[in-house]
């Protein structure tokens, strides 16, 4: 094994985090001029649209969720929203604890890391800045490639800018959007990551994977045990 790919939002991102979502929702909608609640379902709604870059960049996001709320914020309001939407994306992205530690270990170790992360714009245009950047040496978007997980396409992908095969990776994440089946597919060795240190973060994980992987563990630090 010569590689470990990363799943991105509560995997390596702190679990809690995702119950802060709504509020920094609330702000964007504040920003913007619209109705918090209505807002937030028009968010929601469009996350299947938003992740594989059907909406365009954050401020084009921004503009159409807001023409779904029936408002047209000026430039000057748009710009504003951006940078709102901007902040909260950073609040939710904070990193898990032990998270930066265990990529340095790994990357200490000899491994390759690579991520593949189901997400919006905010996160790829703001990617220079991120504290996991200089710890991943091939991150695959969804908003980039157009296309979500399990897509055989990123996992191969992945792979191909990591410089190994597929069945030299491991892959690790919570199990939102059948990742481990798409990983299990590509010839990777899934690990799952239950986060029971965080009770009701499962709420939050869509299309969450119908197998368990034989790897399990709780917490992300614990992934050091397995992968040596």
């Amino acid at each position: 094994m010569r590689a470990v790919v990363f799943d991105y939002f509560a995997t390596l991102t702190d679990p809690a985090a995702e119950d802060e979502r709504r509020d920094t929702f609330t702000a964007t909608a504040a920003a913007l001029g619209v109705p918090a609640a209505a807002f937030w379902t028009a968010m929601s709604g469009s996350f299947g649209e938003r992740i594989v870059g059907a909406l365009g960049d954050t401020r084009s996001t921004l503009a159409v969720m807001a023409a779904r709320c029936g408002v047209t914020p000026s430039p000057e309001a748009l710009d504003a929203a951006v940078a709102v939407h901007y902040a909260g994306a950073r609040r939710v992205q904070r990193p898990r604890p032990g998270a930066v530690e265990t990529l340095e270990t790994l990357r200490s170790k000899g491994f390759r890391i690579g991520l593949i992360s189901d997400c919006s714009s905010e996160l790829v245009e703001n990617w220079p800045a991120n504290a996991f950047c200089a710890y991943i040496d091939a991150p695959v978007f969804s908003w980039s490639e157009r296309r979500r997980k399990p897509d055989a396409h990123l996992y191969a992908t992945v792979a191909a800018r990591l410089g190994v095969a597929a069945g030299e990776c491991w892959y690790v994440g919570d199990g939102g959007g059948h990742e481990h089946q798409g990983a299990r597919a590509a010839g990777m060795r899934p690990v799952l990551v239950t986060n029971a240190g965080w009770p009701g973060s499962g709420r939050h994980r869509v299309n969450a994977d119908p197998e368990i992987p034989a790897d399990v563990v709780d917490d992300l630090p614990d992934v050091l045990r397995l992968i040596r």
